[in-house]
């Protein structure tokens, strides 16, 4: 990336980012912001490092507006980073090389919904809560749940998924069809609202992951879903964490209305019990919510207790109200803030990784004796519904030998995952955190192809450059 920072932050490049900021300040006024407490705030997500701040924050407001501002960026070749809510975690929204930030947030608008076609179009500056509140009577729900209430851009830039992966999938089984201004400002559109096609390449899916840098997606079309007719929650503790995890796997294999099945250890158990007022029993835990028909929820939560229970498990604590159902899922979404206040001060450094449910007991186990044996404080939880799990590792600032230690344990916790046939990021996305496992897990070929096809979409590299690659 030695090329970029010569072009772009050279006396040349700054001079254009310069010559384009008082375009877009003549252009589109207050919208155009070069404050410094606005552009820091830009310039990161939830991650450990501050991150860079763009030189320029716009706000565009229509497909039209984000074309115009990447055409300008184009000809003067400026860096243009998009950004959503800020929530991603590996540095997707830094700006290494300055540039122009643009914030799609009031791209806010639900074009069009289909009840009868169970799909709808939005904005990219959507947010998955306020679709739903959009949706609230017309008896649909779009259910990708990455915990963070993301715009529904941003979770097509970094392929989200979540908590309900086990039952819904994540956002390529979502997405039907995109609107995206490519790197020279032009408008594209592909996908179409059939649930089937065997036209060509999937260019939906190839944007759906890319995280920004092959084009800025400004209209999506989604997939939604009918909502479940009863909800039932249930909360179980264990005396290990490989009961629980072995619990997982065979509750997995069953015919169960499965929509959520979270764990977490007994660290994090600890720490929601003190942020979220609860009383759960401080052990490894697993949350579970069953959707099926009324009349059979009951007997879906008593199947999944007998199970649970073959398995060590107990202390269970089940519901079908709405209530109940709302305290539990928001204690498990709250859980990132719980564990940040269980050391207070502290930074936090978040990872995840995701295996196959076979391998992934060996992989929790493992991975929290490196974290004990390194002397870290670090919650362990996820949507092991899906093999995928998390690490919180909570960070003394400016403590060189425990940020050492925590990135060994990190690089050991990868490097297990890609052994067992598993990948680096289940859903956090590759950003600037993890360019280097991208490559040890896809291979330099692998990756070559990709810097081909980012060459010739955007050969000046101007989309959220020094993301995926480095």
């Amino acid at each position: 990336m030695g090329d970029l920072a010569k072009n772009f932050l050279s006396p040349k490049g700054r001079k254009r980012c310069a010559s384009a900021i008082e375009y877009l300040q003549q252009h589109y006024g207050p919208r155009c912001s070069t404050g410094q407490a606005i552009r820091e705030q830009h310039g990161r997500g939830e991650a450990l490092d501050a991150g860079d701040p763009p030189d320029a924050v716009i706000w565009p407001e229509s497909t039209l507006e984000v074309s115009d501002i990447v055409s300008l960026c184009a000809r003067k070749q400026v860096p243009v980073i998009a950004f959503g809510a800020g929530s991603s975690l590996e540095g997707h929204v830094s700006a290494p090389y300055g540039g122009i930030c643009m914030d799609l947030s009031r791209m806010d608008q639900v074009l069009r919904v289909s009840s009868e076609d169970a799909d709808c179009t939005v904005q990219a500056g959507v947010t998955r809560e306020g679709l739903n509140d959009y949706l609230r009577d017309t008896g649909l729900f779009f259910p990708v749940d990455p915990g963070a209430n993301a715009t529904l851009g941003g979770m097509v830039s970094t392929r989200a998924s979540g908590t309900t992966t086990v039952r819904y999938g994540a956002m390529p089984q979502h997405v039907l069809a995109l609107q995206v201004v490519m790197a020279n400002g032009h408008v594209i559109e592909c996908g179409t609202r059939a649930r089937k096609s065997s036209v060509g390449y999937d260019l939906v899916r190839l944007f759906t992951g890319s995280e920004g840098t092959l084009g800025i997606v400004t209209e999506i079309t989604l997939r939604i879903h009918a909502r479940p007719e009863a909800v039932g929650c249930l909360t179980c503790a264990f005396p290990s964490m490989r009961e629980a995890v072995d619990a997982v796997t065979e509750l997995s294999m069953t015919g169960l209305g499965l929509a959520r099945i979270e764990f977490l250890d007994e660290r994090q158990v600890k720490a929601c019990n003190q942020y979220s007022a609860l009383d759960l029993p401080e052990s490894p835990m697993l949350f579970i919510e069953l959707h099926g028909p009324r009349t059979g929820i009951e007997e879906q939560i008593i199947q999944a207790q007998e199970i649970a229970h073959e398995h060590g498990g107990g202390h269970f604590r089940s519901s079908t109200r709405v209530e109940d159902h709302n305290t539990l899922w928001r204690a498990r979404h709250h859980a990132y803030f719980a564990a940040l206040a269980s050391r207070p001060g502290c930074e936090a450094m978040v990872t995840d990784v995701c295996v196959p449910i076979s391998a992934l007991a060996d992989c929790i186990i493992d991975t929290r004796r490196d974290i004990d044996a390194a002397g870290l404080q670090a919650p362990i939880l996820g949507h092991v519904g899906d093999g995928n799990f998390h690490v919180i590792f909570l960070l003394e600032p400016g403590d060189g030998a425990e940020r050492e230690r925590a990135d060994k344990v990190h690089e050991a916790l990868i490097a297990r995952a890609l052994s067992a046939g598993g990948t680096c990021s289940g859903e956090h996305g590759i950003g600037l955190g993890k360019r280097g496992q991208l490559i040890a897990e896809a291979g330099e070929e692998v990756v070559g192809l990709m810097q081909a096809l980012k060459t010739a979409w955007d050969p000046g590299y101007i989309l959220n450059p020094g993301k995926l690659f480095f």
